[in-house]
């Protein structure tokens, strides 16, 4: 799926009247197929930028174009449509704490599916044979019929990424995918989205914190910084001059490290009283 911004203003709908825009004036075109790193630092506007990419924020100035396509002028049949080829993963996906992975997982096929097969899928998961398959290529194999409360954090967001792995999306926009895991976990992860989304030519725009990450995993990475895009460039190209302006006066997050192992969640053992 191709992205087109023209000078597109975006605000956060919690923003008082007087704030200024969350995103100011962005220019950018993604082409079909491609993989591309957002960076910056903290308030940079990322996650904004991502949902209004995946229509779940309109611009308040300038246009948005999905595949030559306003998803704010197509009407609600024509947005819904657009919204089923794409997938929006937060950072903290937002799974039900007593339901199955399995279902959890699965939820990626509802734009695939009936409303029929969605409701039968709750009471006996469908296709549940992709489900593993996503979840064994995270190393999540053994978790397909636990409870998402019994995961880790770093566990749940691989579980999200399994979604995009289920799903039939044309555009992944992912926001933070490797913030709870550790270095080996986030390479591989990192390594198998790109791979999977360059294997079906899906459009790929993901916000990394971990910098070092991005410039080794992408060809192109972008930067923004108070809702402006500072650079658009080649990996390659992206000089320390460049991290330095882009972080200033937040030097800690240039070098954020990747997470630290996580201890396995144990459940809890009841007790008898005699």
């Amino acid at each position: 799926m191709q992205i087109e911004l023209s000078a597109v203003h975006a605000r956060h709908p919690a923003l008082r009247p007087e704030a200024p825009d969350t995103l100011r004036g962005l220019d950018l075109r993604i082409g079909a197929g491609e993989a591309v790193a957002l960076i910056g630092p903290s308030g940079a506007g990322k996650t904004s930028l991502l949902q209004l990419m995946g229509a779940a924020l309109p611009p308040c100035q300038g246009r948005l174009l999905l595949d030559g396509q306003d998803p704010w002028r197509s009407g609600a049949a024509g947005l819904r449509a657009l919204r089923r080829q794409l997938l929006l993963a937060p950072q903290t996906p937002p799974l039900p704490p007593r339901q199955r992975v399995v279902t959890a997982v699965l939820a990626a096929r509802l734009p695939q599916w009936s409303l029929a097969r969605s409701l039968m899928s709750l009471l006996r998961p469908q296709e549940p044979e992709r489900a593993l398959a996503a979840l064994e290529a995270l190393g999540l194999g053994d978790k397909l019929w636990e409870r998402v409360d019994r995961l880790s954090g770093g566990e749940r967001q691989r579980v999200g990424l399994a979604r995009a792995l289920v799903g039939e999306a044309r555009l992944w926009l992912v926001d933070e995918p490797l913030s709870a895991l550790d270095p080996t976990r986030a390479a591989e992860a990192l390594e198998l989205l790109l791979r999977t989304a360059r294997a079906r030519g899906v459009t790929l725009v993901a916000s990394l914190h971990h910098v070092e990450l991005a410039l080794r995993s992408f060809t192109r990475v972008i930067g923004l910084r108070e809702g402006e895009l500072m650079f658009d460039r080649p990996a390659a190209e992206v000089s320390p001059a460049l991290l330095s302006a882009l972080y200033a006066q937040h030097e800690s997050e240039l070098l954020q490290p990747l997470a630290s192992p996580e201890p396995p969640v144990v459940a809890p053992v009841p007790l008898t009283c005699r």
